[in-house]
């Protein structure tokens, strides 16, 4: 039991602190990190967790990263790949879908390719979740040019 960010040993008391409330094992630092982030900047615990999921598989990611216009959830600055996690479904309005739409023609005018997440996806099948990504990160490389 160590902490995902530092590696230091967790206690069974500071673990399961991390766990209950967050889904990943984290020191009380890094703790206290995620959760001000999570307070201050409205970041998804979805977000966290998959996160973490990447980190646990190697990826290098950032989480809640501004691109220069918004906030991305998860950004995988490597293969260029933004990933937004959508945390409620409802009836989506024709404004938000091309919004939505508008926001994704950007990313990629800019080089980057964005993927929607449901969060429900992360709540259920974290582990498949991180392995599709995985794929989509290896399809990206294929395809990237070297200048």
């Amino acid at each position: 039991m160590t902490c995902l960010e530092c590696s230091k040993k967790l206690s069974v008391l500071d673990y399961n602190s991390s766990v209950d409330s967050l889904g990943v094992e984290l020191c009380p630092h890094h703790k206290k990190r995620i959760e001000d982030l999570m307070e201050q900047k409205g970041t998804s615990l979805e977000a966290v967790q998959l996160y973490y999921g990447l980190k646990r598989a190697g990826v290098a990611a950032m989480l809640d990263w501004w691109d220069g216009k918004k906030s991305i959830d998860i950004a995988i600055s490597r293969v260029k790949l933004n990933i937004l996690i959508d945390s409620k479904y409802h009836m989506m309005t024709h404004e938000q879908a091309i919004n939505n739409l508008e926001e994704t023609m950007h990313s990629f005018k800019n080089g980057f390719t964005t993927i929607r997440i449901p969060h429900f996806l992360i709540q259920h099948y974290l582990k498949e979740t991180v392995n599709n990504i995985i794929g989509i990160m290896e399809g990206l490389k294929a395809n990237v040019k070297v200048i």
